[in-house]
């Protein structure tokens, strides 16, 4: 039998929950996560709904993950300049999401605590996952990427994607949540626990098995990257400044190879380049790529046949040029770009290489396909936000443990990182931390075949009928 505290009881437990979780997630969440709290932040919430009424449950659930989404305030306002009504969209939306998800929980415990240590994650996996296809932003903002600092967790992801790490974090607070709940018989409680337990160390057992287990083939090279947060070389658009900036990072370039870097990759929009000036840019770059033996990827604004491509230019050093174009465009900022559709690939003595954008990364399925091409390395030239520089470098990350490819990309104003398809960061370095900040390492280029690259969202879409089985179930006995 449910216990269920008196009236007077009930403001005060909501309350407690409420700060409590708020804190947390606060915590939790954000551009600097501390991951192991997002394991812990639903769950006083969630323990409070079974001793809760619906509307106090729903308000303080609410108000939990409203409060602690506010860390995100000034990233909103300050810096992505969002206007204020689109940042109460935002912060109230996943704040109603959430609060959905926990009366789900809320309803299943009532029937069986098998079903509400599962509908709760199920729940979650789902709201994301349908709030993923239809957002200009892509991924961001799934509780997964707060799980980047913690290795093992991730490695799921090459078997469901990221809605799989999002699951394991919810299951588990669902799931203890339901064992400290005050009803259910111990021996429902007690299997639930085995079975969970169980699926989540075999889950980081197979994330440490990956971590230690070697590649298919051993092929490396060794990459530089190179950013410039010098004011007069964020972004050039007269004639002159373009060549004389294009001039200096070949320069860099030049030194990165002398280093031994096979391939140098330059940040995101560095300059326009316009169509009369292109033959004499793609003439300095060309010649740096064919005197160093290296390839060298840069991103322009190229305005053209009345377009404006956001684009990223490679230089081979047998003077072949390729270009790609961004597909997914940053909502005001480059809201007037073109926007591009094709992938670009290429064979090297080493494996196959490919290029992407900045915030391409945030999205699962063009790096899916890249995946399936049997790309082994993508060069990633970006353009951050300095305060999200840790954060949106660490999405792109998981693309890498998702599809089985090493990245090599380079931002201005954040984090110039390089990273295996395990995600283990194998250098990195700021941006701002010199005129030209510069990083060179060796990097793995052979592909690593994954799950979730031949089967993609299968996984999210489990969970979309598990909810809908769950919800079918309940109107039927009732």
């Amino acid at each position: 039998m449910t216990v269920v505290p008196s009236e007077r009881n009930s403001p005060l437990v909501a309350f407690v929950a409420l700060v409590v979780s708020a804190a947390a997630t606060y915590l939790a969440t954000g551009l600097h996560p501390i991951w192991w709290l997002m394991w812990l932040a639903p769950i006083p919430i969630l323990l409070a709904s079974t001793r809760l009424p619906g509307r106090m449950t729903f308000l303080a659930a609410f108000a939990s993950w409203f409060i602690g989404g506010l860390n995100m305030w000034t990233y909103y306002h300050a810096i992505l300049e969002m206007p204020l009504p689109v940042i109460a969209i935002v912060l109230v939306g996943s704040a109603l999401l959430f609060a959905l998800a926990v009366l789900a929980f809320r309803r299943a415990r009532r029937a069986s605590v098998w079903r509400a240590a599962f509908i709760f994650p199920a729940f979650w996996v789902s709201l994301e996952f349908l709030s993923a296809a239809f957002s200009p932003h892509g991924t961001a903002g799934n509780i997964g990427y707060t799980q980047m600092n913690f290795l093992p967790a991730l490695q799921i992801a090459s078997i469901t994607g990221i809605w799989g790490i999002s699951f394991c974090i919810t299951l588990f607070a669902a799931t203890v949540a339901t064992l400290l709940g005050s009803s259910g018989p111990a021996d429902g409680k007690r299997g639930l626990a085995f079975a969970v337990g169980v699926f989540l160390l075999a889950v980081l057992g197979l994330g440490v098995v990956r971590l230690h287990s070697t590649a298919e083939a051993t092929d490396t090279i060794k990459v530089g990257l190179v950013a410039s947060d010098l004011p007069q070389n964020i972004l050039t658009e007269s004639s002159a400044e373009t060549l004389r900036l294009m001039r200096e990072y070949a320069a860099q370039a030049e030194r990165l190879a002398a280093q031994g870097a096979q391939a140098v990759v330059i940040p995101e929009k560095v300059s326009v380049v316009l169509d009369s000036d292109l033959a004499q840019i793609d003439g300095v770059l060309s010649q740096t790529a064919a005197e160093v033996h290296a390839t060298i990827v840069v991103g322009v604004i190229h305005p053209t046949g009345g377009a404006k491509w956001n684009e990223a230019r490679e230089y081979s050093p047998d003077g072949t040029i390729r270009t790609y174009k961004k597909h997914h465009m940053v909502p005001g900022f480059e809201s007037k770009l073109t926007v591009g559709t094709s992938r670009t690939t290429w064979q090297e003595q080493s494996g196959k290489w490919g290029m992407a954008i900045c915030k391409d990364m945030d999205f699962p399925k063009l790096s899916r396909e890249y995946g399936r091409d049997g790309v082994g390395l993508m060069l990633v030239p970006a353009w951050d936000f300095k305060a999200d520089g840790w954060l949106h470098g660490r999405m792109g990350i998981l693309r890498g443990v998702e599809e089985g490819f090493s990245i090599a990309r380079s931002p201005k104003q954040g984090i110039l990182t390089v990273t295996d398809d395990r995600g283990r960061v194998l250098a990195e370095k700021e941006s701002s931390i010199a005129p030209f900040a510069t990083v060179i390492v060796d990097v793995p280029v052979s592909h690593g075949s994954t799950l979730y690259s031949h089967f993609g969202d299968w996984f999210a879409w489990l969970n979309v009928g598990t909810v809908l089985a769950l919800l079918l179930a309940t109107r039927s006995r009732r």
